[in-house]
């Protein structure tokens, strides 16, 4: 419209310019006043008049007039072509006006399709008063803070590609966004945990952090809430209890928390669009490199199928039972371990149509989910946990969970070559080192024994039973989910005792768990 517009301006200059020209053409080209044209004279004083008319009073008198004739027909012509150009400046002035207007609609059209392209922001939802009873089910989910950008994700294809030809380079791409989910609840000590998470965190564009919060806790909203900014804050909207059968009212809690984690993921992967995340809960206190470890093994749990998660966490991380030179030692495992753990968009995809109503950690350890795939676990535990109160109960942490390592040495992963913890690499190397380790008896590597020597050394099980009995008398966790025993590979758990290294293995040839070791 705006161009036809524009045409018709031209077309109108054009046309006065023309007529000008013409009215000029024509002033300039007429006959003297009176003279007779060849067939008689037209105009007023011509034939005989002129011809009679000798005297030179009535000459001049009749040019005169006729000169002030004309000179009033150019004024009133020039008026009117005045007009005209004011009217066609007065039209050109709308159009432009018009022109710019339809401009700016239309960008703003682009920028409304473009917000549209980003993830719906979830809508705020006013905060609750603490005296104030809390609601059964609340429609939307409260955003305290907008997550940093989210437009990546933020994994390009191509970066895929290059991490596939290139498993040996551990150094994620700078684009590569790893947010971090904090699933929280009604612990005001979520600030031990949120203090190193932003004391530790190198990049808040790389590593938003998200806190996820259910049971409508106002001291622990408010105790996130303080973080403003650095954090997002998301509250997990249905608070109802869940019905469950009558044996299992006592853990109506594992059915809250595994509802929190359904939702809490689904937000992360389909409402802020991360293709990758790193889930701690509320009590979990992380290592100065634990992001350094995390974004160093990120290309390798990308390009390695028969991997499907990376964690932070060694089930036999006691002090004790690991090696303190030895930082950056990792391992493959068979055994989920959680406790701050690496999840990809894809695996999610493949669980969130059969998420379990409770009981998830254990649900994830069954071979349906596990399909034979392994997860990555370190030597000294990137997190520890400090939560002995818990649905739980307390479950494991004095006997085992408190004594758990911290890591506090600073390892660059990323400087380091990765590749050897790829199946096809791994699996020669482990299990050559496992079977050419000297078989010793339980009772030679206790205090009295007469064996020397650093290790390592091999000790033999060949049942469940014998498992559990020489795991107690090690000092190793002694429980099986489904055959797989605690931070183990191929049946194999490593670990130290005295000094030395130790392989509690099953025998030589081994091909498979047996799922009713549990």
């Amino acid at each position: 419209m705006v161009r036809k517009k524009g045409t018709l301006i031209l077309c109108g200059a054009f046309l006065f310019v023309a007529w000008n020209a013409l009215l000029l053409l024509f002033l300039w080209g007429r006959p003297p006043i009176g003279r007779l044209g060849e067939g008689g004279g037209a105009e007023p004083g011509a034939g005989e008049d002129w011809a009679a008319g000798k005297g030179k009073r009535g000459g001049a008198s009749g040019l005169a007039g006729e000169v002030i004739r004309l000179a009033e027909e150019v004024e009133s012509e020039l008026e009117t072509q005045k007009k005209l150009l004011k009217q066609i400046q007065s039209h050109r002035s709308i159009w432009e006006l018009r022109k710019d207007v339809g401009k700016i609609e239309t960008e703003d059209i682009k920028d409304k399709k473009d917000e549209l392209k980003e993830p719906q922001q979830v809508p705020q939802l006013p905060v609750l008063d603490e005296n104030k009873a809390l609601p059964k089910k609340v429609p939307a989910p409260v955003v305290t803070s907008p997550p940093p950008d989210t437009k990546q994700d933020k994994i390009l294809n191509d970066e895929k590609q290059s991490s596939e030809n290139k498993v040996g380079l551990t150094d994620s791409s700078p684009q590569t966004v790893i947010p971090i989910l904090v699933i929280a609840c009604d612990r005001v000590t979520v600030k031990r945990s949120l203090d190193k998470l932003i004391q530790y965190r190198p990049s808040v564009e790389l590593h938003p952090i998200i806190v996820s919060q259910d049971c409508g806790h106002a001291d622990t909203a408010r105790v996130i809430g303080s973080y403003g900014s650095q954090v997002t804050h998301i509250s997990q909207p249905d608070l109802a209890d869940i019905p469950v059968r009558p044996d299992h009212r006592k853990f109506q809690g594992y059915y809250k928390i595994a509802r929190h984690y359904r939702w809490a993921l689904n937000q992360v992967f389909n409402t802020f669009s991360y293709s990758t995340v790193v889930i701690v809960e509320d009590d979990l206190e992380v290592a100065p490199d634990f992001f350094e470890y995390f974004r160093a093994l990120y290309p390798i749990l990308r390009s390695d199928p028969t991997l499907w998660c990376i964690s932070a966490w060694n089930d036999n991380g006691r002090d004790g039972l690991v090696d303190p030179g030895k930082a950056d030692l990792l391992y493959r495992t068979d055994f989920f371990p959680g406790l701050g753990w690496m999840l990809l968009k894809e695996v999610w995809a493949e669980l969130e149509p059969k998420w379990p109503k409770a009981f998830w950690d254990d649900w994830m350890r069954h071979p349906e989910q596990r399909k034979d795939r392994s997860c990555i676990r370190p030597e000294i535990s990137r997190t520890i946990t400090f939560g002995r109160k818990g649905v739980s109960l307390g479950q494991f942490f004095d006997q085992y969970l408190r004594y758990i390592k911290l890591n506090t040495e600073f390892v660059p992963f990323t400087k380091q070559d990765l590749s050897y913890l790829v199946r096809e690499r791994y699996d020669e190397t482990f299990v050559k080192e496992v079977y050419s380790a000297p078989l010793v008896k339980v009772e030679d590597l206790q205090q009295g024994g007469s064996l020397k020597g650093a290790g390592p050394f091999r000790v033999q099980y060949s049942s469940r039973d014998s498992f559990k009995v020489l795991a107690r008398n090690l000092g190793v966790m002694d429980d099986l989910k489904s055959g797989v025993p605690r931070a183990g590979y191929r049946g194999v758990v490593s670990f130290l005792s005295r000094g030395r290294r130790i392989y509690l293995a099953p025998p030589e040839g081994w091909t498979k768990y047996d799922t009713s070791w549990s």
